[in-house]
């Protein structure tokens, strides 16, 4: 059983590595902090968008914004979507899951405002959808997947997709670059 530990450390460690040297990704990270913190400072918010273990890690990563991540200061406009469940599940009795972000993005999001979505396939439906809308209202989208970029590739103006198809491990990535975003950004914002 050691072993298998110490294995399944060495995988999730190789991943990290791969992304390390993955400079398209690491230009599209800069990327992205650079337009949330503009996002921040003109007044538009940043929302996250998952499934499974990727709605926790978009909860999780807009309460870094929301909270605080390193410095005591001012709450920034960030929240997950999926975090009323009344509209959660009221939209997909009603419409279909397929819709419950989209739907919610149309009526929470403004141009200019910014839509994270975390997909490991890159292929979830309900977040393809919000990404459409986003682009129909002007909304800037980055997208959290594994290796391909899925069918969110072609919807993503942001890309961080991390050289891995292996769920677990592309997840830990994900916190991993969503958490130096948060740093990043709130570096930028909030001290000199």
């Amino acid at each position: 059983m050691t072993q298998k530990i110490k294995d399944i450390i060495q995988r999730s460690i190789s991943v990290k590595e791969q992304v390390l040297q993955d400079e398209p990704l690491i230009d599209n990270l800069n990327t992205l902090v650079e337009k949330i913190t503009h996002t921040f400072k003109q007044g538009g918010k940043v929302l996250f968008c998952g499934n499974g273990g990727s709605a926790a890690d978009a909860q999780h990563l807009a309460a870094e914004f929301s909270g605080r991540f390193y410095t005591d200061r001012d709450p920034l406009p960030s929240e997950a979507l999926h975090c009323n469940t009344s509209y959660l599940t009221a939209v997909a009795n009603d419409y279909g899951y397929d819709f419950v972000y989209s739907r919610l993005l149309k009526g929470m999001a403004k141009a200019g405002d910014i839509l994270v979505g975390l997909s490991t396939s890159g292929n979830s439906t309900n977040i393809i959808n919000a990404f459409e809308m986003a682009r129909e209202m002007g909304v800037i989208t980055a997208g959290f997947t594994g290796s391909t970029g899925g069918k969110m590739a072609g919807l993503c103006d942001i890309l961080i997709n991390v050289p891995s198809n292996d769920t677990p491990r592309i997840q830990e990535s994900h916190i991993m670059l969503g958490h130096i975003a948060c740093e990043l950004v709130e570096s930028n914002l909030f001290q000199p």
